[in-house]
């Protein structure tokens, strides 16, 4: 049976490189970089090499660059440690209201620690109203989070029109950016953006699981969430994942490879799905689909069809896709980010997203449009009865 991967907002396969270069670090050079010995200086030169990479692309300092287990923490850090270390300047934290859950559900936790906090609005495309951010700002805001790309609709935010928006205000408010899945769709400036902290994710990009970076601007004030022998200057203590790391390292190298090409060949096959899963009755697409929007992700609504019958139904076909956010994926509930973008009714359960990699191909979206031409109709008459 023919298999088509198009859940790659979950999660993607590694490059083989990557795989080969991870299991070389955990089988032969397997040191700890904190020993002082040959194979503890050999495991530190991965972590410098792999900082070195992240610094170029960002056009940042190493000294800026701390890893992590993946986005999730890096989102926790950027947003506990910035919080709870500027508290004596204010207690107001503003965020949108489609953001992934690694920032949500921190927010409501710093809510319970006594800190207010704003979720901002957005427009039918998934895009925070620049007007709704400019009202929300007052003396007592420390700090803005606002993602990069969003995780189910593809839409792609203002950042650098928000940050200025925030800078212009108050240029010691803190702004931080959640770039799991803008990290290797397009190239990413902090301190060109007037970004001060950045979350990105290795197993988004072909790289490993379990690892994650954060960019912290050196004149950041932030605390530690977790404590232990100080490694990474005491910000982020524990091990290093030396194998995730490189790999991390290794995996962002490769994928600004040729990083327009990439870009471009996602950009036609997704005008080509769109095309073609619009010519069947009662679906829409949520959020923008043009060039302003990000080329890996398609939300398309099927009505009349559960998101989890038709998710499965194409599962039996090889088909991988899902219904939202994969964090979510485990306790099925309405999409926050669908009812944020005022998405009808009829679509809040009827919603499946389609994501693409570098490696997708024409063949496997021609093979995914014709099954569900096929499937659709056919599992509409089944509901009906």
């Amino acid at each position: 049976m023919k298999e088509v991967y198009l859940d790659n907002s979950a999660t993607t396969c590694a490059y083989e490189s990557v795989g080969d270069l991870v299991r070389k670090v955990m089988c032969q050079d397997y040191g700890n970089p904190s020993s002082m010995h040959k194979k503890g200086v050999e495991a530190e030169r991965y972590i410098k090499e792999a900082k070195e990479t992240l610094a170029k692309l960002w056009k940042v300092q190493e000294k800026e660059i701390f890893f992590t287990s993946g986005g999730t923490e890096s989102d926790n850090l950027a947003l506990i440690g910035a919080a709870r270390a500027n508290r004596r300047a204010g207690n107001h934290l503003i965020t949108s209201a489609i953001e992934h859950p690694a920032i949500i559900n921190t927010m409501r936790h710093l809510e319970e620690e006594g800190f207010r906090v704003t979720f901002l609005p957005v427009d039918r495309y998934g895009r925070i109203r620049l007007d709704a951010l400019k009202s929300a700002l007052c003396k007592d805001t420390i700090l803005v989070s606002v993602m990069y790309v969003n995780n189910e609709v593809g839409s792609v935010q203002p950042i650098q029109e928000a940050a200025g928006i925030v800078k212009a205000y108050n240029r010691n408010i803190l702004f931080h950016v959640d770039a799991v899945q803008g990290f290797g769709k397009y190239r990413i400036y902090p301190k060109r953006l007037k970004v001060d902290m950045c979350s990105v994710s290795g197993h988004k990009i072909h790289g490993p699981k379990g690892i994650g970076a954060l960019y912290i601007d050196s004149g950041v004030k932030i605390q530690p969430i977790v404590f232990g022998g100080e490694q990474q200057r005491n910000i982020r203590s524990g091990t290093e994942n030396v194998a995730g790391i490189a790999g991390l390292g290794l995996a962002a190298k490769l994928i600004y490879e040729n990083l327009d090409e990439k870009v471009a060949g996602m950009r036609l096959l997704k005008q080509h799905f769109i095309k073609g899963v619009s010519e069947i009755e009662n679906t829409t697409i949520h959020g923008l689909y043009d060039e302003t929007s990000a080329p890996h992700i398609i939300s398309v609504g099927f009505a009349g069809i559960r998101s989890e019958v038709l998710l499965h139904a194409l599962e039996e076909r090889g088909i991988y896709v899902s219904s939202g956010s994969a964090c979510a994926s485990n306790h099925p509930q309405v999409s926050g980010v669908l009812k944020g973008i005022g998405a009808g009714q009829e679509f809040l359960d009827a919603t499946l997203r389609f994501s693409m990699s570098e490696f997708t191909t024409g063949e496997e979206i021609d093979y995914t449009l014709e099954t569900l031409k096929e499937l659709v109709p056919a599992l509409r008459k089944y509901t009906r009865r």
